[in-house]
């Protein structure tokens, strides 16, 4: 083979062989997280393996990269030095008083259900309207389930002492309910009509409203916190 033909062949095989590798290797920017630390870094794509630059790695971590004697030395944080979503949760655990988010959610909706039961009730003694056991039981039956997936939310000692008040709330409320369903139905709807001031200053009344909201205060802080009211 000549020298003209061999040097073409030698560039073809090059090529070739350049523009597999193009083929085979990319660039790109990926999020890397290590040890709950995120950022951004130019990874390369080499046959089906990626490779991260030392520098971009340190500096996500928050570790270092130094070279000593021809070496390269990497320093990664460990686990519990870095500030990880992960610590800081477990931080806010540890905050015997702090709410949940799915607590402080759950006890929202609660209160909202037992809202819905007392006035509609509320409503009904004041106009002299038919009370019924079924149609005191349909809120009831919402409002415990309502407690009850408050119930499964509990996750710190602050959610603990919160559910407590929350029950106390419900408690006030059903029996707050039977009573008057009761004295309902020993009168006549003309006779134990009332007027919406004289509700207001019964004392039971007047201690689910205080309870309420208190109980909203307190959800709305996410920190617990019991002022007497609900007791």
């Amino acid at each position: 083979m000549g020298d003209k033909k061999l040097g073409a062949f030698l560039m073809i095989v090059v090529l070739n062989t350049a523009m597999g590798l193009c083929q085979q290797i990319a660039i790109q920017n990926k999020s890397l997280v290590v040890n709950g630390r995120a950022g951004k870094v130019s990874v390369l794509v080499l046959s089906g393996r990626t490779f991260v630059d030392l520098q971009e790695l340190a500096d996500v971590s928050g570790g270092a990269l130094t070279i000593q004697g021809g070496q390269l030395i990497v320093k990664l944080p460990s686990p519990n030095e870095s500030s990880s979503p992960s610590a800081s949760a477990s931080s806010e655990q540890t905050d015997t008083t702090a709410l949940s988010r799915d607590f402080m959610k759950a006890g929202i909706e609660e209160i909202n259900l037992l809202r819905e039961w007392a006035s509609p009730l509320a409503n009904a003694i004041q106009n002299g309207y038919p009370i019924s056991d079924a149609w005191v039981a349909a809120y009831r039956g919402k409002a415990s389930n309502g407690l009850h997936l408050a119930s499964a939310t509990v996750s710190t000692s602050g959610d603990q002492n919160a559910y407590q008040l929350l029950s106390k709330e419900f408690s006030n409320v059903s029996g707050w309910s039977e009573h008057l369903v009761e004295a309902f139905k020993s009168m006549n709807a003309a006779q134990y009509s009332t007027s919406d001031t004289a509700l207001r200053e019964d004392p039971m009344s007047q201690k689910i409203v205080s309870c309420a909201h208190s109980l909203a205060s307190m959800l709305a802080n996410g920190v617990f916190q019991d002022d007497g009211s609900c007791q």
